[in-house]
């Protein structure tokens, strides 16, 4: 069953808090609610909005915001060692780190607290403290609005890479994901590479389920904001990559700069966006309505009545000082529409 609103103000359905409306907001249950708009007529301008917690609307939405509301999670599969899941779109990701948490099941618990909807997940290919969603899923089902049939797409083929996938290219305006499947499990598999995890693990008594993931929310918690308290959407930039070189004369200037390698790439090296931001002095920077987090520096917050535009602003600001002190490319994770 599929619920429509008209001329919609989204204040309420994105983190940042930012007031702008929508020409139209779907909300979907089913693949066959899919089906019949786009048999009836295609919309020419579409976007799917999960949590809202990686968008930021800079201008009224002048086209369709496909909304997911399914919400389910089922076992497919458990042969003793490793239990396969299928977790619909609109399920909360933090929600289902805490079930797979609470069932004993293994790979996603360095994902904690991170605001999201499991839709979203895989499109992203979200990541934190070593770890990606990548490598735990096998299979993300889709709708496909061209061929207006469901889709099923391998790891393999879904083109995972740092903060990408087919999603958000070959896929982008043709895929609105409906489930993603999933294989934990029951073996321990502690990944405890950042430093500042492998204390707060310790310091709960060792390399439990339980106390991974009551770490990384404690680090969280601490570093980001509630972004019902200030609006945010999390982590505003990737981290860049860049060629060895680079990052060798910076490592050279600056021997603190935290760094760190690209699976399977010799050839370039991941820095740290966060670091970079606050070492050109811009944690805690504010201008009027928005600035940079005092505890992070990657996060760009809305203190109140902010707009997409000065969202928009203030990104482009930080970018340049890091760009202008390192000379270092920073770019948006966020999607901005």
């Amino acid at each position: 069953m599929k619920r429509i609103y008209n001329d919609i103000n989204l204040a309420s359905r994105n983190s940042f808090g930012v007031s702008e409306k929508a020409r139209m907001v779907v909300e979907f249950d089913s693949a066959e609610d899919l089906k019949e708009i786009f048999s009836a007529e295609r919309p020419d301008k579409w976007y799917v909005l999960g949590a809202g917690n990686n968008t930021l609307f800079t201008q009224y939405y002048d086209g369709v915001i496909f909304n997911p509301k399914a919400s389910s999670i089922a076992i497919l599969g458990d042969d003793g060692e490793y239990v396969d899941l299928r977790v619909e779109a609109a399920y909360d990701w933090d929600s289902l780190v805490e079930w797979s948490v609470n069932n004993g099941l293994w790979g996603i618990e360095n994902l904690s607290a991170i605001p999201s909807s499991v839709g979203a997940a895989p499109v992203q290919n979200i990541g934190a403290y070593g770890a990606e969603v990548k490598d735990a899923i096998t299979t993300v089902e889709y709708f496909d609005t061209n061929k207006l049939e469901v889709v099923r797409l391998s790891n393999k083929e879904c083109g995972f890479a740092y903060r990408e996938s087919i999603f958000k290219q070959e896929l982008r305006g043709v895929a609105i994901i409906l489930a993603v499947e999933m294989r934990l499990c029951r073996t321990p598999r502690p990944n405890l590479g950042y430093g500042d995890v492998i204390k707060e693990v310790e310091a709960r008594g060792g390399a439990t389920l339980q106390n991974i993931r009551e770490a990384i929310c404690a680090i969280r918690g601490r570093k980001l904001p509630d972004p019902k308290v200030l609006g945010n959407a999390g982590s505003f930039f990737k981290n860049p990559i860049v060629e060895r070189g680079v990052a060798d004369r910076l490592i050279a200037e600056y021997p603190d700069m935290p760094y760190y390698a690209v699976p399977n790439d010799e050839e370039h090296i991941k820095l740290a966006a966060g670091w970079l931001i606050d070492r050109a002095g811009l944690k805690g920077y504010r201008d009027g309505n928005v600035g940079v987090h005092q505890n992070q520096a990657l996060v760009l917050v809305n203190y109140g009545g902010a707009t997409g535009g000065e969202v928009i602003a203030l990104s482009k600001y930080v970018s340049q000082c890091v760009k202008e002190k390192f000379g270092v490319e920073i770019s948006p994770e966020v999607n901005l529409l």
